[in-house]
C-alpha cells in the first residue's frame, strides 16, 4: 500500500527555520509531481509548493515565495521543504502529497490534482 509519511516539523521562534521531509513507502513516487499543503486550525488545506517529477519544474504559494525550496531525491524517494524566515501564520499541520501528474513538466497547485496523501506533520512558528 502507497504511504507518505512527513518528518521535520515542530516548534520554531518567528524568524527560524525548519525542513520538511517526506519519506514514501510501498510505491515509488519517483515519476509523480509532488506537493507540500498546508492546513490552519478553522482553514481550508491550502497549497504551499510543488515540483514536477524531474525537480526541473516548481510552483509555489505567494505566501511562502522567496522563503520555501522544494526539492526531491528520487533515488530516496523523498522530497524535501525548507522554509526560512518563519512567521506565526506559517502554523499548520503540512501534508505531503502525490500528485496524479507522472512524467510530465506540470507541478500542480490544486488539491484535486493530488491523489495520495501524508498524514501531515504539526509547524508551530511562536512569535
Amino acid at each position: 500500500q502507497e504511504q507518505l509519511a512527513e518528518s521535520g516539523g515542530g516548534l520554531v521562534q518567528a524568524g527560524g527555520s525548519l525542513r520538511l521531509s517526506c519519506a514514501a513507502s510501498g510505491a515509488t513516487f519517483s515519476n509523480h509531481a509532488m506537493g507540500w499543503f498546508r492546513q490552519a486550525p478553522g482553514k481550508e488545506r491550502e497549497f504551499v509548493a510543488a515540483i514536477n517529477w524531474s525537480g526541473g519544474f516548481r510552483a509555489y504559494a505567494d505566501s511562502v515565495k522567496g522563503r520555501a525550496t522544494i526539492s526531491r531525491d528520487n533515488a530516496k524517494n523523498a522530497v524535501y521543504l525548507q522554509m526560512s524566515s518563519l512567521k506565526p501564520e506559517d502554523t499548520a499541520v503540512y501534508y505531503c502529497a502525490a500528485s496524479r501528474f507522472v512524467s510530465t513538466i506540470v507541478a500542480p497547485t490544486s488539491l484535486r490534482d493530488y491523489a495520495y496523501w501524508g498524514q501531515g506533520t504539526q509547524v508551530t512558528v511562536s512569535s
